[in-house]
């Protein structure tokens, strides 16, 4: 992608802006959703979390487009967003009928995982109030046009919440790529999501339908698969080898079919334990193609690790860095954001930048 179109930051009011659901996160600690007496809040949301990595770790000027119902559960996601500095000028307020029988706030209830034992994600969100957005529910020209926004970031969890949300993602990327807005998309494929309203073929008729209007695509190889249609070859069943020669052909598919998206980044993950990973990263960009290999890092909480992979990419090419630097600050983001808990980062700038040097793990004093 060249830097040559991106919007400058004295003639808009946000550097980047999200679309998406920002749900409750309710974590029971070392302890399991099945057994637990108490639970920790945070909150949380693919798209959200982009945009708060953005916002926290790297000062840019950050929004989100979303919808709560207008209840104390809602009020504290609020708070928590708050928190997390993000704008919430467009933050729409849906009435509760006190029961939710119309409309409600997702949950999102999450374990983290230890040694064998998997991280688990069971969600509530049906029927939410973002859910209900409709296309024109949001003034898309005054934001993208009068207020102005250089970067615009959604996904495929987002697009999967219900029948109108793909026509809102279609409506805004729309919007942004007619303001001269770059856009970038999140496959973030949920089977949990689709499963009842397609499944795969749903997901693919939808993010295809939204490919076109995508500048810079993210996604995991399992993402592309069963997001797009697109086949990793040469790996195993489990995703447990994944030789960089097939991600680089299965983004060449990519390209050959949508050759218009400018930046494709991936992440490569291993599993060998919910709490060891060997973590790295693939990008193709501007006709080459850019790799962190994948080294060994401890896993304190995996959720959002993508989403901070994502932001820190972004925020490589707002800033001009350079793709490579992009890629590297993408890594060690998602790494830093895997040691906390909770689905978005707690790391500052100068704590990325010294990952990306090697900076090794000794005390800070």
């Amino acid at each position: 992608m060249s830097n040559q179109g991106l919007k400058s930051a004295a003639s808009t009011r946000f550097d980047a802006v999200a679309l998406g659901e920002v749900m409750l996160r309710l974590d029971p600690g070392d302890g399991r959703i099945h057994t637990a007496r108490d639970f920790r809040a945070w909150e949380g949301g693919g798209e959200y979390n982009v945009v708060r990595g953005l916002r926290r770790c790297f000062g840019l000027r950050a929004a989100v487009v979303t919808a709560l119902a207008d209840n104390p559960i809602g009020r504290l996601v609020e708070d928590l967003m708050l928190q997390g500095g993000v704008d919430l000028s467009y933050l729409r307020w849906a009435p509760y009928d006190g029961v939710g029988r119309e409309l409600r706030n997702g949950l999102n209830f999450v374990e983290r995982g230890f040694g064998p034992r998997a991280a688990v994600s069971c969600s509530d969100r049906g029927n939410t109030a973002i859910s209900k957005l409709r296309p024109d529910d949001i003034d898309w020209d005054e934001l993208f046009g009068r207020a102005g926004v250089r970067w615009f970031h959604t996904g495929g969890v987002f697009a999967a919440l219900s029948e109108t949300t793909p026509a809102v993602a279609e409506r805004a990327m729309r919007a942004a790529r007619e303001h001269g807005t770059r856009v970038s998309y999140d496959l973030n494929y949920r089977d949990s999501l689709w499963r009842s309203i397609g499944g795969q073929a749903r997901a693919r008729e939808v993010n295809r339908r939204l490919m076109p209007f995508v500048d810079v695509l993210f996604g995991n190889e399992e993402d592309f698969s069963a997001a797009l249609g697109f086949e990793l070859k040469g790996v195993d069943a489990a995703y447990q080898q994944l030789p960089t020669h097939s991600f680089r052909n299965m983004i060449g598919d990519v390209l050959n079919t949508y050759p218009h998206i400018e930046s494709i980044a991936t992440t490569l993950r291993t599993a060998h334990s919910a709490s060891v990973n060997a973590w790295g990263a693939i990008a193709y960009h501007g006709g080459q193609f850019y790799e962190v290999a994948q080294q060994n890092i401890e896993i304190f909480d995996r959720v959002g690790g993508g989403d901070s992979f994502a932001s820190g990419y972004i925020y490589g090419l707002l800033s001009e860095r350079g793709p490579e630097w992009a890629l590297r600050c993408g890594v060690a983001h998602g790494a830093l954001a895997m040691s906390t808990p909770g689905d978005t980062t707690m790391a500052s700038l100068a704590e990325v930048e010294r990952a990306m040097r090697g900076g090794g793990a000794r005390i800070d004093r």
